[in-house]
């Protein structure tokens, strides 16, 4: 099993955080590791082989505090909390304030962005899909850690596609312009393609982050689709999901 550990200057020693990567795991097939070998897919909903899901979710458990609180992530704006969660209802944002309780994201191409505050009392974790994202899924994260007495903020950009691959139309850039004009500087015209447009889905996140006081921000150099060492959905269509995984110690 290969993981990502992010790069994330200042993050609390009692916090602790991961990705995944595509390989090390027991998937086959498209949802396997691109080279012929087994993958790490963790999503239970994308017709691979359930027993195999099942054993790379054992493999990943067995690193962690706990069975992590998995959620139906459906491109929205609620946000569960890792304590509470059974059964897998439907959120696209997690947050924990108590040692052990483990929120987790599955991405193939989406934002997941992780958070904790500086003071290492609250974590969480974030889907951020253009839809969530210009919804107001981090800032609805953000509201509910300082529900729970979270004070500076520090968030880190895990893999997602990259500013050179998201194509989106003219719906998208409005979504986002609709909430802040100043959003239009992510979006670059494709060049004899009108209404099309190249998003940078890492600078709008940055935008929406700035504008509710969290400005210290890490990551954000990855790109799924041109890189193979993670499943990518606008890349392979059929493929798996990464997680990536916020907890306290």
């Amino acid at each position: 099993m290969e993981l990502l550990i992010p790069d994330w200057t200042g993050i609390p020693a009692n916090v602790g955080a991961l990705s995944t990567l595509r390989s090390g795991g027991f998937s086959q097939g498209p949802y396997g590791d691109g080279q012929g070998g087994g993958g790490l897919n963790l999503g239970v909903h994308v017709q691979d082989e359930p027993a195999h899901v099942q054993r790379n979710r054992a493999l990943l458990r067995s690193i962690l505090p706990a069975e992590p609180s998995w959620l139906t992530q459906v491109h929205g704006v609620n946000v569960a909390d890792a304590v509470q969660v059974q059964g897998a209802p439907d959120a696209d944002a997690c947050i924990a304030s108590e040692p052990g309780a483990v929120c987790v994201m599955m991405t193939a191409d989406c934002l997941p962005v992780l958070l904790c505050d500086v003071a290492g009392s609250v974590v969480g974790a974030a889907h951020a899909g253009w839809r969530g994202l210009a919804g107001g899924v981090l800032e609805n994260t953000v509201s509910a850690m300082r529900g729970r007495g979270a004070g500076e903020i520090s968030a880190w950009l895990g893999p997602a596609i990259g500013p050179q691959q998201f194509e989106v139309g003219q719906d998208v850039l409005e979504a986002f312009a609709a909430h802040d004009p100043a959003s239009r500087s992510a979006f670059a015209a494709i060049a004899g393609r009108e209404g099309k447009f190249l998003a940078d889905i890492y600078q709008l996140a940055r935008q929406r982050l700035e504008q509710v006081g969290v400005r210290r921000v890490a990551g954000g150099s990855f790109c799924t689709v041109s890189d193979k060492r993670f499943y990518s959905y606008r890349r392979d269509k059929q493929t798996g999901r990464m997680a990536s995984l916020i907890w306290l110690r």
